[in-house]
């Protein structure tokens, strides 16, 4: 059985392809920039990330961020606004409702600042490591599992 190489990576006898530095891409990414050229918009909207880079071209249609960036807007809001709770109160013993009248705003526009960046850079990691069709292949192949032999 034949293997078809363009779609292989260089050690293991595909065609080279174009270096992907990480952390490079996630920082396009988050900038709202295509991770492939750093130019062309990568949102059209809040969160509808563009089907098509309008400088160079990339194909975005396919990505697959799905709940990645919630649950790091949540992993990461969620630390600090505890810290920021708990030495508040420490410093400034207040009732319950004042202290959620204070972080309940903060927590809600922090993290509907923080969605959209993360998102990109969740878009810029799956460019980076060719995942989801970024790399060529077609996402339903890499899923026939298993060996030949």
């Amino acid at each position: 059985m034949t293997t078809n190489q363009t779609h292989l990576p260089a050690q293991f006898g595909g065609q080279d392809q174009a270096e992907r530095p990480l952390g490079r891409s996630i920082k396009r990414g988050m900038l709202n920039t295509c991770p492939a050229c750093g130019q062309g918009k990568l949102f059209r909207a809040y969160l509808k990330v563009t089907d098509r880079c309008e400088a160079c071209g990339e194909d975005y249609h396919h990505h697959r961020a799905d709940d990645l960036p919630a649950y790091l807007v949540i992993l990461l809001l969620g630390h600090i606004l505890v810290a920021g709770y708990m030495m508040t109160d420490m410093a400034f013993p207040l009732p319950g409702w004042v202290h959620f009248a204070i972080w309940a705003p903060i927590g809600v526009v922090t993290s509907l600042l923080c969605l959209q960046p993360i998102k990109g850079g969740v878009v810029g990691l799956q460019w980076a490591l060719r995942m989801h069709g970024f790399g060529g292949q077609d996402d339903e192949a890499d899923q026939t599992g298993g060996h030949q032999g």
